[in-house]
């Protein structure tokens, strides 16, 4: 059956305009961006194909253009088209935090963090510097490591911050594990950091650990 004869509320363009692209599933997602399917098969089925055997969504998307125009169901053009979009949502992500309005959102931060540092093989420490009123600055990726760790230097952090002018740090690193689980380790660097930004009059707004799902605030946990 092809889709054009599925109902309604059950096509994926139609429940997006109704309830919002929130609404879709990965594969319907997928679907609306692919348009058609391979031969003998709807988008839908297309999509599902994908994720069955190159996913999960994270997983696809994660590949270079090279390698996705490889897939069955893309090609060359729909992958240049699949990595301008993401490109776009990252851009989009990152205008919100520097358009010069104040940062009331922290998930906001935590998903700019993840947007950049999740799916890296290494680990990389990264650092968003906020000016008195937490208007970002500037966003600098200052640490990188091998799979295993980054080596954070709490004095070079706090040197960035001096010469930026900043007011306030939020800081997040990325696990290639996909654990995102906070260790010892990463407490105890919070912890320094929090401290030697303290003796230069900046505050440490939080730690975000990025790995698969949702970003973890060590804010929330009250380890900062």
């Amino acid at each position: 059956m092809h889709i054009r004869d599925w109902p309604v509320h059950e096509r994926p363009r139609e429940k997006l305009i109704a309830h919002g692209a929130a609404a879709l599933s990965d594969a319907e997602l997928l679907a609306v961006f692919l348009g058609s399917g391979l031969r003998g098969r709807d988008a839908v089925a297309t999509a599902r194909e994908l994720l069955g055997a190159h996913g999960p969504l994270r997983t696809l998307l994660e590949r270079t253009p090279a390698q996705l125009a490889k897939l069955p169901g893309l090609g060359p053009a729909r992958a240049c088209k699949l990595a301008a979009a993401l490109e776009l949502g990252h851009r989009h992500l990152q205008a919100q935090l520097e358009r010069g309005a104040a940062l009331t959102d922290p998930g906001a931060a935590g998903r700019y963090f993840a947007q950049r540092l999740r799916g890296l093989p290494h680990e990389v420490f990264a650092a968003m510097f906020l000016d008195t009123r937490h208007r970002t600055i500037a966003f600098e990726e200052l640490f990188r490591g091998t799979i295993d760790g980054a080596e954070v230097h709490p004095r070079e952090v706090a040197r960035r911050a001096l010469a930026l002018n900043a007011a306030a740090v939020i800081v997040g690193h990325n696990h290639p594990s996909g654990n995102p689980e906070p260790s010892a380790a990463d407490r105890a660097v919070t912890e320094r950091l929090k401290q030697a930004l303290a003796l230069v009059e900046v505050r440490l707004l939080d730690h975000f650990v990025i790995g698969d799902g949702a970003p973890v605030s060590m804010a929330t946990r009250g380890w900062v």
